[in-house]
């Protein structure tokens, strides 16, 4: 955002912190299709944007585990525990990658991937590790699977309506 004050950065970081505990329960009614949307991802992504790298980082890597203990979803080991570390990865990356690539919509775009790549890589390391770095339980079909091919509904909706916010956000002049 345009004021960049601590105390405005803690309140709107809170918010989506907030967002990250509430719109699963919108999208898991059915949780097939709950799943696929990722919707922890969302906020996480916005917040990198919108509040700068570390603040993403601390609500990405907060947000999964805090909603394990309190709510028992996702399960916290090893789901959340990894899913700490993707989501923590996706918003230090699109602040970080936001700041320091210059201002266009291919940049936009450029820091939204290269966000979600090094997140879903980050995850399948630490599922990898988690599992006990055997690959025969945690190989590269279960990776593709979980990273890519069982989220490609939450991947297509982040790739369309993210940059459509960050650019709403901007043409308001909302964003540095």
């Amino acid at each position: 955002m345009k004021k960049q004050n601590p105390v405005f950065n803690l309140s709107l970081a809170a918010m989506f912190l907030a967002m990250a505990f509430v719109l699963p329960f919108f999208t898991g009614q059915i949780p097939q299709i709950g799943k696929m949307l990722c919707p922890m991802h969302f906020p996480v992504i916005l917040c990198g944007y919108v509040c700068g790298g570390p603040w993403g980082l601390v609500v990405g890597f907060a947000a999964p585990l805090l909603r394990s203990v309190i709510f028992g979803m996702p399960t916290l080991f090893p789901k959340a525990f990894a899913m700490a570390f993707e989501l923590a990865c996706y918003g230090f990356m699109s602040g970080l990658l936001y700041r320091v690539l210059p201002k266009n919509k291919l940049n936009l775009y450029v820091s939204l991937v290269l966000s979600m790549i090094t997140g879903r890589l980050v995850w399948g390391a630490v599922q990898f590790c988690c599992i006990g770095l055997d690959p025969t339980r945690f190989g590269f079909s279960a990776f593709w699977a979980g990273a890519v091919a069982d989220a490609v509904p939450g991947i297509i909706i982040q790739l369309v309506l993210i940059p459509l916010i960050i650019a709403l956000l901007e043409k308001a002049k909302l964003m540095k």
